[in-house]
């Protein structure tokens, strides 16, 4: 491809935008908030579902892990599969699979048709998450990257405070079964939302797309993984077993819910306005806040208001994970981004399935107060490797994101600046 053309390729992609394209990101944030309500909806109609397909309630919890599971797998291969496809069919492609497999939920009359809709569901899941984090960047200028990341990620704290309540609810208004057709027909809603609303962006071509192989050696890649493994299995230790920590302290589960995810929009919402200026201290501020909570449980037990107090600490520094993490990883892949939040999604569904399995065994073996330390320990080893990754992963100063095509220089393009020396601080 000649300069001249990569160069008109760059340029389109990073159009002049007075503001942010509110609109456009609202239909990505909304995206990711209905992938994580799919994925967690049933665990507030587990007593429903076993009821309505005559099985026992360990059994439907598996609604739960083989979706996961389908994330897990799919993630990786098929955002690699679709890096030449243009991004918006790419996204409709998930949603409609959303409709069908959440259709086929409502609908089924055996647990194995449910399994096989569920599973279906969450490779979709996988490929969308894969592909969410690039496609907001494509759509905004240079210096609006980490707004619009934050904006398109504010779907997540959303839907994991709100996706158990909201599935409890609308199976005490409408059944198991009209839970599922009601996210149907909110996914076919989106469908027309993402046509209107959001713009096309191109996919990879040729020599253009970057090897898994590649993206995986790209410094800085790997310490954001163990980060995000380490951080997020202690965070799922202790939110997948919130319900009988809470009670054993005797405080309301769900005001400590609620208190955490309120304090996770104003975490996301600060990560939003910092994360361009200083990436490094805010995930270091929340991880340590985490770790320092964490420590706190351990030594107290926690009571009363206290836990409330550690739910709303705790809330902060994770209300902002999903766009730090996505932002870091982004940044340290340049034009291997869509395979980097892949990788994203693999590790933070990883950390999904072991922070429940090692939580489960804990609290089998020692009961709740077995729980702290271990999220401790995890939340300390992931400080400590954030630390540690000054250089490529969590650089410190004002981050803006790399020139990767060698024919654009940062004083001829208007969008584009060069990445900021890693040891500048400022």
């Amino acid at each position: 491809m000649p300069p001249s053309s990569n160069r008109r390729r760059v340029e389109a992609s990073v159009a002049p935008r007075s503001k942010l394209p509110i609109a456009a990101l609202a239909g990505l944030a909304a995206s990711g908030f209905l992938c994580i309500v799919t994925e967690t909806l049933p665990a507030g109609l587990l007593p429903q579902i076993a009821s309505g397909l005559r099985i026992s309630e360990a059994i439907a919890g598996q609604l739960v892990a083989v979706y996961a599971l389908g994330s897990l797998l799919a993630a990786i291969p098929l955002t690699s599969l679709t890096q030449g496809l243009r991004r918006r069919p790419v996204l409709l492609a998930t949603i409609i699979c959303f409709v069908v497999g959440n259709t086929l939920t409502a609908w089924a009359g055996s647990i194995t048709v449910v399994l096989v809709a569920r599973f279906v569901a969450g490779c979709a899941a996988g490929l969308a998450w894969g592909i969410l984090a690039g496609y907001a960047r494509s759509i905004v200028r240079a210096d609006q990257t980490g707004p619009a990341m934050a904006l398109a990620m504010v779907g997540v704290p959303l839907a994991l405070s709100l996706g158990v309540p909201i599935g409890t609810f609308l199976g005490g208004l409408v059944g198991w079964r009209g839970s599922f057709l009601i996210l149907s027909a909110l996914s076919v809603v989106l469908i027309g939302w993402i046509i209107f609303k959001v713009p096309d962006a191109p996919g990879r071509t040729g020599d253009d797309r970057p090897s898994l192989r590649r993206v995986v050696a790209a410094p800085g890649i790997i310490p954001i993984l163990l980060v995000i493994l380490a951080w997020m299995t202690g965070h799922n230790i202790l939110y997948t077993y919130i319900a009988p920590f809470a009670t054993a302290a005797s405080v309301r589960v769900d005001l400590v819910l609620l208190a955490f995810g309120i304090s996770s929009l104003v975490g996301i919402w600060i990560v939003g306005r910092l994360v361009d200026r200083m990436l490094r201290m805010l995930v270091l501020l929340a991880i340590g806040s985490f770790a320092a909570v964490a420590v706190f449980l351990s030594l107290t037990g926690g009571q009363g208001l206290a836990i409330y107090a550690a739910a709303v600490v705790w809330g902060l520094g994770f209300g902002g994970a999903g766009a730090m993490m996505q932002t870091a990883s982004a940044d340290a892949a340049g034009d291997g981004v869509d395979l980097a939040q892949a990788m994203v999604t693999t590790a933070w569904n990883l950390a999904i399935a072991a922070g429940g399995s090692l939580g489960g065994v804990l609290l089998t073996t020692g009961g709740t107060t077995l729980l702290p330390p271990a999220v401790a320990a995890l939340a300390v080893a992931a400080f400590l490797i954030a630390l540690a990754a000054r250089r490529f992963a969590f650089p410190p100063g004002h981050r803006t994101p790399l020139i990767t095509d060698p024919t654009i220089s940062s004083t001829s393009h208007p969008f584009l600046r060069k990445a900021a020396a890693p040891d500048d601080v400022r």
